[in-house]
């Protein structure tokens, strides 16, 4: 019989990578009210917004305040995303508690994603990451693009290693993997994780699947069988990168939650209110969202 991890850590992404590509705007109000409800979740890291320029995610212009009006749980980790100096100013201001810095190992996902070259990129995530360390903030580096990108195709794993080995010269605490456009399969993600862990213990991994393609429970499994543990999901299976054309959402919170629970591993996350929360936050989109195991318990499936 095959030996799970015993337990495995989720971070709620919805928040921000959820809501990032809707084009329906969800009031701040109702943000607060569903980051609320999450926080009671279980869940021990909630990825709340992001900090860049309005202009560029007007989905989430209001991160400041949602920061400002949640009820912070004491078991909860509140980060968001912050791309620059301005960014982590307004973060910090808003109380964050973990920063979390991005970039692409495709240099022209990269450029379209960020506006800089890849190069150009590591100075400013480095003066980001040596701030919000000054304040004793965690910092988690995204590399997205990590299998395949839209633009380039398939990613070699030294393209990876190059970017991932400079975030961890600069500072971060860990790494979250991505798959951005969700089209990597087992192997892809067997090829990379053989050589990320050779320089880098698993504890510090984080996976973060799409599934465009249909892949994303397989490809964590593939992970849990290299002892990874920790991945980032979003509620409801909300998501998709508005750089990355045609990417669906990330995997669903709702769907690793029955993939780990029927393997008996632990994860401190309340199945039904995690089902709440998802149905609060596809009524306000007012559209179906693609959980497997959400559309199971509305009797949709």
């Amino acid at each position: 019989m095959r030996k799970w991890p015993g337990i495995v850590e989720l971070k709620e992404v919805g928040p921000r990578d959820g809501l990032q590509n809707e084009k329906q705007f969800i009031s701040t109000d109702d943000k607060v009210v569903w980051i609320d409800m999450l926080s009671n979740t279980g869940i021990r890291e909630i990825e709340y917004s992001s900090f860049v320029n309005p202009k560029w995610i007007p989905a989430l212009a209001d991160a400041k305040e949602v920061g400002k009006r949640i009820k912070r749980n004491p078991d909860v980790s509140y980060s968001a995303l912050v791309p620059n100096i301005i960014g982590l100013e307004n973060a910090l201001e808003a109380g964050i508690d973990g920063a979390s810095v991005f970039m692409s190992a495709s240099e022209t996902h990269n450029r379209k994603n960020i506006n800089k070259s890849i190069n150009e990129t590591y100075p400013i995530l480095k003066q980001v990451i040596t701030e919000a360390k000054k304040e004793r903030k965690k910092v988690t580096g995204y590399v997205s693009t990590v299998f395949d990108c839209p633009f380039e195709g398939r990613i070699n794993p030294n393209q990876v290693m190059r970017v991932f080995d400079q975030l961890i010269a600069n500072g971060v605490d860990d790494i979250s993997l991505g798959d951005t456009i969700g089209s990597a399969v087992p192997s892809q993600v067997e090829m990379l994780l053989d050589e990320i862990l050779k320089r880098f213990p698993k504890e510090k991994i984080i996976m973060h699947f799409h599934d465009t393609r249909g892949m994303a429970i397989a490809n964590i499994m593939t992970s849990l069988q290299y002892g990874i543990t920790r991945f980032d999901t979003s509620i409801g299976g909300l998501g998709g990168c508005p750089y990355a054309p045609g990417a669906a959402g990330n995997v669903a919170t709702n769907d690793v939650l029955y993939l780990l629970h029927g393997l008996g591993i632990r994860t401190g996350v309340q199945d039904n209110k995690i089902q709440e929360a998802s149905m609060f936050i596809q009524n306000k989109l007012e559209k179906k969202l693609p959980s497997r195991s959400l559309a199971y318990i509305e009797g949709t499936a």
